[in-house]
């Protein structure tokens, strides 16, 4: 899939193209059935498919104190749009001046004579161009005057519109299966791997600790299974993806961990040495909340617990988990 960020990088030779627009924050299952379409609908035609996304989020610029964290790093959102196929992502530099473009001015500029769009798929609620004048009316109207084709896709869901929202609210509350089924795929965050206390490895449970601002949306504190997956190595090999339980929050137990953590002991495995690797925590499941405990020992008997727990969720579940 190739990306870029600016119109000027499309290649002389890309043609014309189906194109959408969006955030695509989390490359939810609605913005994934969409995704698809665009790609149907450009192979039908005998062109490229595009999605036009922006960085930051417009939120971001125009009312950060109302922008939402977002769900998804950079790296696994890219990663999940080039699997609906799509032959190019546009990333637009968000900026006063996009945000400033008429619709007409927005899509003149981009969609016609910078994509050469002959069609153009979208949600119903589509808003684009300066103060979000523009909507799939406008689009429509707009797609007569250059000559492309709009079409608008229904609302993907079990009775309900997915949204980014939806999910996070999800997430907030620990609900990982619940934000899995919404996403069509599991949450994950993405980081560096840091030395931490060294915890876990002095109570016989070492862990990956993804330090203080990884990348993506972090549940709320508690215990969850999930899996580790290493980027540096291959997919296919078995220690790409490995069965782990993970912490997040700030260890009640103890006095002297105030921020909130992220790590993940990958089961019955001390002997790996994952310092300074980026790795990618995938959220299964939410087995408890944080618990402040009496003694070391009964942390331990809790943690050991857990671990029986996330081994069998995942050997049940090797392949949806």
């Amino acid at each position: 899939m190739l990306c870029v960020s600016h119109l000027s990088e499309i290649p002389a030779d890309f043609g014309a193209c189906v194109v959408t627009i969006g955030n695509f924050d989390g490359v939810h299952r609605g913005h994934a059935a969409l995704l698809r379409q665009v790609v149907e609908l450009a192979r039908e035609r005998g062109v490229r498919s595009c999605a036009v996304t922006f960085d930051p989020h417009p939120l971001q610029l125009l009312y950060p104190e109302r922008a939402p964290q977002l769900i998804a790093s950079s790296a696994s959102r890219f990663d999940r749009l080039a699997q609906t196929g799509l032959d190019a992502v546009l990333v637009l530099d968000f900026t006063h001046e996009l945000a400033a473009m008429t619709p007409e001015e927005f899509v003149s500029e981009v969609f016609v004579d910078g994509l050469h769009a002959v069609a153009a798929v979208v949600g119903s609620d589509i808003r684009f161009g300066a103060k979000n004048a523009g909507d799939v009316t406008t689009l429509r109207e707009l797609g007569e005057r250059y000559d492309f084709g709009v079409e608008v896709m229904a609302d993907v869901g079990d009775g309900h519109r997915i949204s980014s929202t939806e999910i996070r609210s999800a997430l907030a509350e620990g609900a990982v299966d619940v934000a899995a089924r919404a996403l069509g795929h599991l949450h994950d965050v993405r980081g560096m791997v840091v030395r931490g206390l060294q915890r876990g490895r002095e109570l016989g449970f070492p862990t990956a600790n993804l330090g203080r601002m990884p990348e993506g949306l972090v549940p709320a504190d508690g215990a969850y299974v999930g899996w580790l997956v290493r980027e540096s190595v291959p997919v296919g090999d078995p220690e790409h993806r490995m069965p782990a339980a993970i912490s997040i929050g700030t260890n009640p137990t103890f006095d002297d961990v105030p921020e909130r953590t992220v790590e993940a002991y990958v089961l019955d495995r001390d002997d790996l040495d994952l310092y300074d690797e980026v790795v990618r925590i995938e959220f299964v499941r939410r087995l408890r909340g944080n618990t402040k405990f009496d003694s070391i020992d009964a942390l331990i008997e809790q943690m050991h617990r857990d671990v029986d727990q996330a081994r069998e969720i995942c050997r049940k579940h090797p392949d949806t988990a």
